[in-house]
């Protein structure tokens, strides 16, 4: 773990919360005399925090950009491609609790596994050391795509988007 929070940048206070980060629903089923919880949790939480500061970010930092062009900015940084990079970047599918099942079916290399992962370490940093603690790491790893204009629309809806064209386009005006 402490090679896990060396890539991140952050020391946790709470291992327990890593712990848990990193605790996948199969693995907490297949040991339920543990009462150990799955990230589950976790992972809706940091889904939250991480869209909150990105769309902190980007309001703040493109004062002139229109809300549609916030909305696929954001929706490009914050999507499961983006997640699963960020999640290989630390190496995270090897730090995950898998049960057996799960584990057999290269669930460690499962793109929702490892994105989801990436939204629970995010609320275990967030719950651990505040919200300033989350914000450095998704500036490290998220919100510098941005800078490095990689925040180009990743998913179908998003692409269609980007790729429409405007009322005004198809009007000629």
């Amino acid at each position: 773990m402490q090679e896990l929070e060396r890539k991140l940048g952050y020391r946790f206070r709470s291992g327990a919360l890593l712990a848990e980060a990193l605790r996948h629903s199969s693995y907490a089923n297949e040991n339920k005399q543990k009462g150990e919880a799955s990230n589950e949790r976790l992972e809706f939480l940091g889904d939250s925090v991480l869209g909150m500061v990105v769309a902190d970010h980007l309001f703040r930092s493109h004062p002139d950009m229109p809300e549609g062009e916030l909305t696929r900015t954001r929706a490009a940084l914050v999507c499961e491609e983006s997640l699963v990079e960020v999640a290989q970047a630390l190496g995270l599918g090897e730090y995950l609790k898998l049960g057996k099942g799960e584990e057999a079916g290269g669930g460690r290399h499962r793109p929702s596994i490892q994105a989801d992962a990436v939204e629970a370490v995010l609320a275990a940093v967030y719950l651990d050391g505040g919200i300033g603690s989350a914000r450095k790491i998704i500036q490290k790893f998220i919100l510098s795509r941005e800078v490095a204009g990689l925040t180009k629309p990743r998913d179908y809806k998003t692409c269609l988007l980007y790729t429409s064209p405007s009322p005004r386009d198809i009007s000629g005006s």
